[in-house]
């Protein structure tokens, strides 16, 4: 293989949300970039996310002499990874279709060339299973935008050569992200479960008439949020501890952290349950167009990172924040 800094020609296969905002990252590093994409509009569409997400991409790191112009665009996945170092796959959430672009772009690829899956959740080990090379599949799971949020879920097969798992996390960190290594497979990798954890409860509250969706978010985004920001789920609870720390926590709010956990909800998202999130997110964004959330969003993220790296601070590693 390739070494993981050397690579300079990367193929991104789906031009979605996540494939475009990958290629804008790649072509942040300096990288020639193909895109395939057999949607109609495709191209356009991918031109148009580059140029919005540009500012971005040199705000948060971008190589000075790097050239948003400098990718091309092809609907054939096969052609697409011809000459390609790494490939990063941001096809359609289906087992059945990657299964499908796995099985018509791997006879084209290098022998030694790395496939990253961006899938939320499919496992990686069903995925390769019908491959020539299975070995050199791997997940490599971004965070909605790619192109400015930092951390990457790595996630190996059972078929996944380690030293690929490897190449991955260097590779990944070699682009400026923050890969984290998930050492067991399993549904939603981790991030999701975690997220979906939350939102189970979320959702529970609403139903439940504990709160509306407005100051669920609110809860989220003027409390919790701010500080998980800045330091995990762990750290947090361990300075909520004081001086004595996460043991001390333990030992004085752990059985009411149990009850707690039993007392959470099990909703379903029945019609009339979704109804009722929906229609509370409606009235929530009342006066804000899809468009201008995203916006909002990616500028807030972006200045937000700026801040944390003004402070010398890096997100994904708390401990340097603290120490600073």
């Amino acid at each position: 293989m390739i070494e993981p800094n050397a690579v300079c020609r990367v193929a991104v296969i789906g031009a979605g949300t996540i494939g475009s905002s990958w290629a804008a990252h790649f072509l942040g590093r300096g990288m020639h970039v193909t895109v395939s994409d057999p949607g109609p509009g495709a191209s356009e569409k991918l031109k148009q996310f580059i140029e919005d997400a540009w500012p971005a991409v040199q705000r948060l790191g971008g190589l000075d002499d790097a050239d948003p112009s400098n990718w091309r665009f092809c609907h054939d996945s096969t052609e697409a990874v011809g000459d390609a170092q790494f490939v990063q796959e941001s096809g359609p959430e289906r087992l059945d279709e990657k299964i499908a672009i796995y099985k018509a772009v791997e006879p084209a690829m290098g022998d030694d060339v790395v496939l990253a899956t961006s899938t939320s959740g499919l496992l990686i080990s069903q995925l390769q299973a019908d491959c020539r090379r299975p070995g050199r599949f791997v997940v490599g799971h971004p965070v909605n935008p790619p192109h400015i949020i930092p951390l990457v879920e790595v996630v190996a097969g059972t078929r996944t050569d380690p030293q690929v798992t490897d190449w991955a996390m260097a590779f990944y960190k070699f682009l400026g992200k923050h890969p984290v290594h998930i050492r067991k497979e399993v549904p939603g990798h981790l991030l999701n479960r975690l997220q979906v954890a939350l939102l189970r409860e979320a959702i529970h509250a609403v139903d439940a008439d504990i709160a509306s969706v407005a100051d669920v978010d609110a809860t989220l985004t003027a409390g919790l949020g701010l500080r998980w920001a800045l330091m995990g789920a762990h750290l947090t609870f361990h300075l909520a501890g004081g001086p004595g720390g996460a043991r001390h926590q333990f030992e004085h709010l752990g059985p009411a952290v149990e009850q707690w956990w039993a007392d959470l909800g099990d909703p379903h998202l029945t019609p009339d349950v979704c109804a009722k999130v929906v229609e509370g997110i409606d009235r929530a964004v009342a006066h804000t167009n899809f468009d201008q959330l995203v916006a909002k969003r990616d500028e807030m993220l972006v200045a937000l990172l700026e801040m944390i790296g003004e402070q010398g601070g890096h997100p994904g590693d708390p401990a340097q924040s603290v120490s600073s």
